[in-house]
Parts: structure tokens; sequence; C-alpha cells
């Protein structure tokens, strides 16, 4: 398997001079196309600053990250902004989906910001829909839904422009144990399929779909282990 993400000594510092912060201290890992990764950890441990600087949302103090062979840092703000749209999707837990809205009008947002012409984008939604298994949805408003059915929605909204990886932050933290496992199976079904996942959970059940398992605590990297072949 070829390296998607690598990165080097990350350190990452909020604050100023007379007062810091750090939440990430100098971790190293890297990432084959195809796995899937769970990180753990506690609150407070660096688990989603470390998933925004590997998902380009926010860039390291020190250290060096490089997604699909290139130095982030090499790309200019634009730049990093279209590999985001065409190459990552997002799930975070607060689902963010457009209220009074449809199905269909909500998983269809990420291609406003693509390349993509417009008489595309119905084909494209409704493919993504169909693979959360919510087509009997399609014109309903997005308060309409249950918890569970907003995160396949929001997962949906991930897959649209068919990308090579999935950062998923706390995904089922909204949700109960049932529609978190349907959420999990579905998310297991996208990597068999080829895709990178990586999951940010503080639930063993959850990390347990994954192969890779890292726990940070205070920082830093404690465990990097993998689970299944």
């Amino acid at each position: 398997m070829s390296k998607l993400i690598e990165a080097k000594h990350l350190r990452r510092v909020y604050g100023n001079d007379d007062v810091q912060t750090v939440a990430l201290d100098d971790v190293s890992l890297e990432i084959d196309r195809g796995e899937f990764v769970a990180i753990m950890g506690p609150s407070g441990s660096g688990k989603s600053t470390l998933l925004h600087i590997l998902a380009m949302l926010d860039k390291q103090t020190s250290g060096s990250y490089k997604f699909d062979g290139k130095a982030v840092d090499a790309y200019p703000e634009d730049a990093i902004a279209k590999v985001r749209n065409k190459k990552a999707g997002f799930v975070f837990q607060a689902f963010n989906l457009l209220p009074r809205t449809t199905v269909l009008d909500n998983v269809e947002l990420p291609l406003l910001y693509s390349d993509t012409p417009q008489h595309q984008w119905k084909d494209l939604a409704l493919r993504a829909i169909k693979m959360v298994h919510l087509e009997h949805r399609l014109e309903h408003e997005s308060n309409q839904l249950s918890g569970g059915e907003k995160q396949r929605v929001a997962i949906a909204r991930a897959l649209v422009n068919d990308p090579e990886i999935i950062f998923a932050d706390e995904p089922t933290g909204n949700l109960d144990t049932k529609a978190s496992h349907e959420l999990m199976e579905i998310i297991k079904e996208l990597n068999e399929e080829g895709r990178t996942i990586i999951v940010i959970t503080h639930e063993k059940e959850i990390a347990d779909y994954a192969g890779r398992i890292i726990r940070l605590r205070d920082g830093k990297l404690e465990e990097d282990r993998i689970t299944k072949k």
C-alpha cells in the first residue's frame, strides 16, 4: 500500500508568548491508503487537533505533514481548499445540515464549491444517498429526520465528491446505540470499498470497527497498534 498521510514530529501550540497551551507534542505517524484508523484519548488529549491538521483544516506549529506525497505547507491556501473539496469528506458530531432544506439539497452542497458541472449534481447526490440507504427520505427536510438519519445525510454529503479519505469527528456522539452501530456499518462498507477512514471516538465499541487504534494522551502519542488485518 502507498502512503496517503505522512506526519513527522507534529506540534501544535495555541496562545501567545505569555500563555501557551501545547495541544500536540511531537506526534509522528503514517497512514496507508485504504486503512481504517480510530483515534482515541481522553478530553484534551489532542484528538481533534490532530484530526484538524490531518484534514488540512488547521496547520501545525512545527513538524512536517505530507498528504498524498506532497508537503501541505507547499500548497497555497486556495489549493488546499481544492484538495479538501476533491479528496476529503468530513463528518462531524453536530451533523451541520441546513435546516428546512431537503436531503437532496443538503447532499448537493459541496458540489457548489467544486468544478463539477451543475447538470451532474443530482445524479452524484442520488448516488451518495443510495450508498447510505436513504432514498426514501430524498425530499424530506433535515428537521424531519431522526439523529441517525441526519448523520447518514452528513455521510452522503461527505461522499458526494467521491473522496479518497473520510475524516469523522465523534460521528456517533449524538446517537443512540442502535443508530451508532448502523452508522458504523455504513462507514465500514465505505472502507471495504477502498476509502481511507479516520474516526475520532472515545467509545471502545466504535473503535473496534477500525483496523488500527491510535491513542493520544496530553498531546502525545501513547499507543499505535494494528487490531485486525
